[in-house]
């Protein structure tokens, strides 16, 4: 009966983390390799509880496992607004799965909601989305509006928000950090902004 409710709980949690994590976020970020690690840490944390759970060990073991997991960087490039909130979902659905609550509609439900609650905060049709990019300008422009029309020309949108990084005088470059809307949404950000002068 023990292993009846673990693989139940087990296939709770796939089901909901496959949902979420190829249904949701591949389908729309494309990203094979977070992917991977969406479902390793889900299914790690859900085995995690579910050991804690079952061999019922003292509080301040769980805390320590977590304090370890928690000191861990992970060697990538930066996660974006959206991937962490990705990686938090298929975090808590790992504990809340793995705690084998006696009521599972209450866990069904829990995942459902965290599906639901992600697919309509990350969706292009409800909500015109923001980029942000860091463009290498081959050119030093001190005066703000100019430099603001040239980032608009060479990303062909509107210029929201930028910030100077580096400026150096010597090799005529700028490194600006910009946050932009393009004017065509469907294309989504630039991969690379060419100089077109």
């Amino acid at each position: 009966m023990k292993y009846l409710d673990f693989l139940l709980n087990l296939s709770i949690d796939l089901v909901a983390v496959f949902v979420l994590a190829v249904g949701l976020y591949y389908r729309r970020h494309r990203r094979a390799d977070l992917l991977m690690a969406l479902i390793s840490v889900n299914i790690g944390l859900f085995l995690t509880m579910t050991l804690l759970t079952a061999v019922r060990v003292d509080l301040s073991i769980g805390f320590g496992l977590f304090a370890i997991l928690s000191i861990i960087q992970l060697r990538s490039k930066p996660a974006t607004q959206e991937e962490v909130a990705y990686y938090f979902a298929v975090m808590v659905m790992g504990l809340a799965n793995g705690l084998q609550l006696r009521d599972r509609l209450l866990t069904i439900m829990l995942n459902i909601v965290l599906i639901a609650v992600l697919y309509f905060i990350d969706n292009r049709a409800l909500f015109s989305r923001a980029y942000r990019i860091t463009v290498t300008v081959d050119a030093v422009i001190e005066d703000s509006n100019a430099l603001v029309a040239d980032l608009e020309r060479r990303l062909h949108g509107h210029v929201m928000e930028h910030i100077v990084e580096d400026v150096d005088y010597v090799r005529e470059i700028m490194v600006v950090d910009v946050r932009y809307k393009p004017d065509n949404p469907l294309l989504g950000p630039r991969a690379e902004v060419r100089d077109r002068r």
